[in-house]
């Protein structure tokens, strides 16, 4: 048998290979040109599988190259054969042919695109693949890093929404040998915006309205870029109504129309508004708002002295917490309505000129003082609970609204009193007299004592002028002695009245608690007022029980107050210097 696998060359092909001409050969063997590696070379698309292109580069042998290589440059691309493209010879197989990439090529192109570009100040598209540490990854052909420094004029907050978009960046720095590019979007954006400014420079006036989209929101107000410049809206300019933080009605990145109010070419300073793109609302208050009107409004700010209510847009009044509530003693407005409430108030006063409104809430409720002498007239017993207690008296709860006021004076016809809560407590319930009402002054008076009769009316029929009465000494001064006749009533016995013989003073002569025997002299019950005599129950005596006849004439009461006494006693000291 016949082995063919050692069969030399058939002598048809040694004649072809003889009759080729010189320039045929030298023609195979400029298109078998040996490829160096480690260069860049053009080669064909020879074939094409499901999985890789076969590259012909004019060598002694056929390279596959993955078809991903191919897809990563452009997906939408269908490679057919005959197409050319650049591919770089990364080395020679062992066991022969090359080793060929057409990534490596784009990156070789792309480094020296990089360069060029760096040297002549230009910009390169890329594309943000993902999120890394420090910044993004950008697709520029090779993989560059785009620090969060170097996204945008401010910093982004969705860096996630910049994934997948292509930009225009320029080159910052970079090395080919660690394959390291540092690009920027933010120095594109720095000479646009330095370009905008200069034509705004030329174009900006004050008063003039434009639009701008918000790109910060502080306490005090909002940051405009303009679309070359930024401008500042302070909170005062946003609203002629109450702002409480601009973060209310506006949010970052949302466009407004403001106004220019000022602009500094010096500095490029702009200050912006947007409530004078309105008229001011003050201007028609006085007939939007007459006093006496009734309106409707919102709770914006609630303090100690009142609330503050919005009846439209730059338009506030205040109702004070005297005019919240008829009660004299008002809770604290927190505890009458809260922020964000709807009330209805009336117009108490306007001041266009210093864009203050007085309201009121009370005026629309109905005033118990109106009412108050009808249900409660002079005389009536009434039962309330005490609700405060001072060093003057006792308050009574008598309906919202209106305390009563029982005087010291007012709470016992016999008893001194020093202090209210010696008697009564805070809470307990007593019952007294309606005594006098003051609409005017919102005074409502009112009296325990008169649940009882005076004692004192009765003075006059009990103790009559001439009679002998007994008492207890309950003070001994120099002008006289003070006796106590029963709980409540006293009499006194004037220092010329201790006996026949002159006494300059009866201290020493009597003692507190010791008993007295006097005759009455004078009474008067509405001065609250009873003068005894000593001397004159001695002569009483002497006349076998006749009262002397110059005490029974005396009709009007002596002195028996300090007062009196006092102007009795300088009476006295003028008759002994004469």
């Amino acid at each position: 048998m016949t082995d063919n696998r050692t069969q030399p060359a058939s002598a048809a092909d040694d004649n072809s290979f003889e009759e080729m001409s010189f320039a045929e050969l030298f023609e195979q063997e400029e298109n078998n040109t040996v490829i160096n590696v480690g260069e860049v070379a053009i080669g064909a698309v020879v074939d094409i599988n499901s999985d890789a292109v076969l590259i012909d580069v004019g060598d002694k042998a056929e390279s596959y190259i993955s078809l991903s290589e191919f897809r990563h440059e452009d997906p939408d691309r269908v490679i057919k054969i005959g197409d050319e493209f650049e591919v770089f010879i990364e080395k020679r197989k062992e066991e022969g042919g090359l080793l060929l990439s057409r990534e490596k090529a784009i990156a070789i192109k792309v480094w020296e695109k990089i360069a060029q570009i760096q040297e002549d100040d230009g910009t390169i598209e890329g594309r943000i693949d993902n999120r890394v540490k420090g910044g993004m990854s950008v697709d520029i052909g090779v993989p560059a890093f785009l620090p969060y420094s170097q996204i945008d004029l401010r910093p982004v907050k969705d860096l996630d929404a910049l994934i997948g978009q292509t930009f225009e960046f320029k080159i910052l720095k970079f090395n080919r040998k660690r394959n390291n590019v540092v690009i920027s979007r933010r120095a594109i954006l720095e000479e646009q915006r330095a370009a905008m400014r200069e034509q705004m420079r030329t174009t900006l006036e004050e008063g003039q309205t434009i639009r701008g989209a918000i790109t910060n929101i502080t306490d005090y107000g909002l940051f405009i870029d303009l679309g070359g410049m930024d401008g500042l809206c302070h909170i005062t300019d946003l609203s002629w109504g109450r702002v409480s933080h601009p973060s209310k009605l506006y949010t970052v990145g949302e466009e407004i129309e403001v106004k220019i109010l000022k602009y500094d070419k010096n500095s490029d300073r702009v200050s912006l508004g947007v409530k004078q793109l309105k008229s001011d609302p003050w201007e028609d208050v006085p007939e939007q708002y007459p006093a006496g009107a009734q309106v409707t409004g919102k709770v914006v700010s609630i303090t100690d002295y009142g609330v503050f209510v919005e009846l439209e847009e730059g338009v506030e009044g205040l109702v004070h917490i005297s005019e919240m509530s008829w009660s004299k003693k008002p809770r604290h407005p927190s505890k009458v309505v809260a922020v964000g409430d709807e009330i209805d108030v009336q117009v108490l006063n306007v001041e266009a000129e210093t864009k203050r409104i007085s309201l009121g809430m009370k005026q629309l409720q109905p005033n118990p003082w109106d009412v108050v002498e009808e249900s409660y007239p002079v005389g009536a017993v009434i039962e309330g609970k005490i609700k405060n207690i001072t060093d003057f008296g006792i308050f009574i709860g008598i309906e919202e609204g209106i305390d009563g006021l029982i005087h010291v004076s007012d709470l016992s016809w016999t008893e001194r009193i020093k202090h209210p809560s010696e008697k009564y407590a805070k809470g307990e319930t007593i019952q007294a007299v309606v005594l006098k009402i003051d609409k005017e002054n919102e005074r409502f008076s009112l009296g325990v004592k008169q649940l009882e009769p005076d004692p004192w009316q009765a003075a006059a029929n009990n103790y009559p002028i001439g009679s002998t009465v007994e008492g207890t000494i309950t003070n001994v001064t120099d002008f006289g002695v003070f006796v106590q006749l029963e709980e409540g009533i006293e009499g006194l016995v004037h220092v010329s009245e201790i006996s026949r013989d002159k006494v300059k003073t009866p201290v020493g002569m009597f003692n507190v608690a010791d008993t007295l025997q006097a005759m009455v002299i004078n009474v008067s019950a509405d001065d609250r007022k009873i003068g005894l005599s000593v001397k004159a129950l001695e002569e009483k005596d002497d006349n076998d029980g006749e009262v002397p006849e110059e005490y029974a004439q005396k009709q009007t009461a002596g002195p028996s107050t300090f007062g009196d006494l006092l102007i009795a006693a300088a009476g006295e000291d003028d008759e002994n210097k004469s």
